[in-house]
């Protein structure tokens, strides 16, 4: 009932936004507000830069005739190693927290999933702080990623068997499990902080669990770009199975679609890019909720169309509100996760009464 009643509210108004709004246009504007973000991004700062002396050192970095360097050269050093790769960092996590969100919510056929209020950034953000705290190190640089990796997905599989009844799964039963389980990893993660000995450890740790992407270096930016464009990749080929169980799952089997080998095999995929993200930025939440629903609204329930727009919508929102955590009591810097949970928190009650009024 929960993924009918979705995929069909999302039928019902998508055709009469779209004679509005042809899909290439809905692409454009989305991708217009991402360089129009990302270019406040890297000009804003402690030391402001003009957005054209911005494109004019991209430009000249690309090659030297495109522009001449008529800046001091610390701006240069500035834009290149400090401002954009923390800018394109927070367009792919961005992105992949948008697309993990748009293909759960098909997943598990309910409009409320989120990579947060399924206990996935939680489960993630235990591993990491595990391994910040403790400090290990047994495969490198891959030692924080794969750890977090590992407790995504095993709070995402928690979640799907304790929502699970009887081969149904309610949304009241889905939000319970998944808040359950936030709140008890986050404990966990609280827990294994306080009791640190290390309080440098303790402290990064804290970082990672409020959200942020302070400090962001060329090194960091690579693994996790990687993971989200490799995902993002492997969901547009799966579309038409995500369309699919938008009808049901018996529908979708009787088209031929093994839906439990389908659906665990997608929630390692999930499972893998969040890991991924949360290693380097710390838990984010509602920007995998938000976005699917904006998007969905202009564009209609395939994920064909719908997976593209919702990584450039959700690359263009996350640089926005990493740029307001940075400017809004400059010269401190606010978590970013706080600023996106002040306004998904509002945006999922009115979801929750939305469909309560339904």
């Amino acid at each position: 009932m929960t993924g009918v009643a979705h995929g069909a509210g999302a039928g019902t108004t998508a055709p009469a936004v779209r004679r509005r709004l042809p899909y290439g246009l809905v692409l454009l504007l989305f991708g217009v507000l991402l360089l129009a973000s990302a270019t406040a991004g890297v000009a804003a700062g402690s030391i402001p830069i003009p957005a054209g002396q911005v494109w004019g050192i991209l430009l000249h970095q690309v090659h030297p005739a495109l522009a001449d360097p008529v800046w001091p050269a610390v701006r240069e050093s500035i834009v290149m190693d400090v401002r954009l790769p923390r800018v394109l960092l927070c367009a792919m996590v961005g992105a992949g927290l948008a697309v993990c969100g748009t293909a759960l919510q098909a997943l598990v056929r309910n409009p409320l999933a989120d990579p947060m209020l399924l206990g996935v950034s939680s489960g993630a953000t235990v591993g990491a702080v595990l391994v910040v705290v403790f400090g290990v190190s047994w495969f490198g640089m891959f030692t924080l990623p794969g750890a977090a990796f590992l407790g995504a997905l095993a709070a995402l599989t928690a979640v799907y068997l304790l929502a699970r009844s009887g081969g149904r799964m309610t949304t009241v039963r889905l939000v319970l499990a998944g808040v359950a389980t936030a709140e008890v990893l986050s404990a966990v993660a609280s827990f294994v902080v306080v009791t640190s000995d290390d309080p440098h450890a303790a402290q990064s740790a804290l970082r990672w669990m409020l959200g942020g992407l302070a400090g962001t270096t060329w090194e960091v930016f690579w693994i996790p770009a990687g993971a989200v464009l490799a995902g993002t990749l492997v969901l547009l080929g799966v579309s038409r199975p995500l369309n699919l169980l938008l009808a049901g799952e018996e529908a979708a089997g009787a088209l031929g679609l093994d839906v439990h080998r389908f659906r665990s095999a997608l929630f390692v995929l999930v499972a893998m890019m969040i890991g991924t993200i949360v290693a380097v930025s710390g838990s984010i939440g509602f920007v995998g909720l938000i976005m699917p629903h904006a998007v969905r609204l202009l564009v209609g329930a395939d994920h064909r169309r719908a997976l593209p727009a919702a990584a450039l919508l959700g690359a263009g929102f996350l640089i926005l509100a990493d740029l307001a955590a940075r400017t809004a009591i400059s010269p401190e810097e606010i978590p970013v996760g706080i600023l996106t949970a002040l306004v998904g928190g509002p945006f999922f009650l009115w979801l929750m009464r939305r469909r309560a009024a339904r």
